[in-house]
């Protein structure tokens, strides 16, 4: 996945579990699992905004873009 998910990174710099920041946002634990651990094919934006408000952070705090293989392999090298 192209995407990568980091708000495992956010739970520990805010000293928060998964339940209760679960509860703040309002989807269940296995919802947030799914999202966490980059299963997920889509997030509304309002449960980034909500993850945003219970985090105190950005969105590019949570989630950040990473060139895999295939992505190497479909795009034409612009060096020339």
């Amino acid at each position: 996945m192209a995407i990568v998910v980091d708000i495992d990174v956010m739970l520990a710099r805010r000293k928060m579990a998964v339940g209760e920041l679960a509860e703040r946002v309002g989807i269940t634990p296995a919802n947030l699992a799914v999202l966490k651990n980059g299963r997920a094919k889509a997030v509304r934006l309002s449960t980034l905004d909500a993850l945003c408000a219970a985090l105190d952070c950005q969105p590019g705090d949570l989630l950040r873009w990473e060139a895999d293989d295939r992505m190497d392999a479909t795009v034409p090298d612009q060096s020339r």
